[in-house]
């Protein structure tokens, strides 16, 4: 185990966080060409790339969720601190616990639903409208980041509980 901004973490949470964050790196570099080749295209010489809309819905959601646990590993994620003086060291450690409790549990909602959804569409092979391209592979991943991102959360809660408020 090593340290990580004051909480434990396993190496191999870090490997799959990181090979999620390189894929969503890879989506979004994906992102960039094909709508830029969709913009040369359609303006310099008139011709329109067929599923541009589904290409960059489809590759905004490997984006987003494949980078969700590496940013919450790095607590990299919006905060707000007004309140740190008035509520103390003790009530900070309870909003860090029970943000943390709260978005583990409805996370982990997320992910059966996703994972029954992936498994519904890749039994009746639903495809998106323009290209047919499969939709099961699609919410795999979105069930994969935000599991992921549920461990995470549980390393952090450990790691929390472990070392009290500060």
């Amino acid at each position: 185990m090593r340290r990580f901004l004051g909480l434990a973490r396993s190496d191999c949470l870090d490997r799959a966080t990181l090979w999620l964050a390189m894929l969503a790196a890879g989506a979004l570099l994906f992102m960039v060409a094909v709508i830029s080749a969709g913009v040369v295209l359609r303006y310099a010489f008139g011709i329109p790339v067929l599923g541009l809309n589904e290409i960059n819905q489809m590759t905004a959601v490997v984006l987003v969720m494949a980078a969700l646990p590496y940013c919450t590993a790095r607590n990299g994620h919006v905060g707000v601190d007004v309140f740190d003086n008035a509520i103390g060291r003790w009530g900070r450690f309870a909003g860090d616990i029970g943000s943390r409790l709260l978005s583990a549990f409805v996370l982990s909602v997320l992910v059966r639903r996703a994972v029954a959804k992936a498994l519904d569409a890749y039994e009746f092979e639903d495809t998106t409208n323009m290209l047919g391209l499969p939709i099961w592979p699609f919410y795999g991943v979105l069930a994969l980041g935000m599991a992921l991102c549920v461990l995470v959360f549980a390393v952090q809660i450990f790691g929390l509980l472990r070392e009290g408020a500060r």
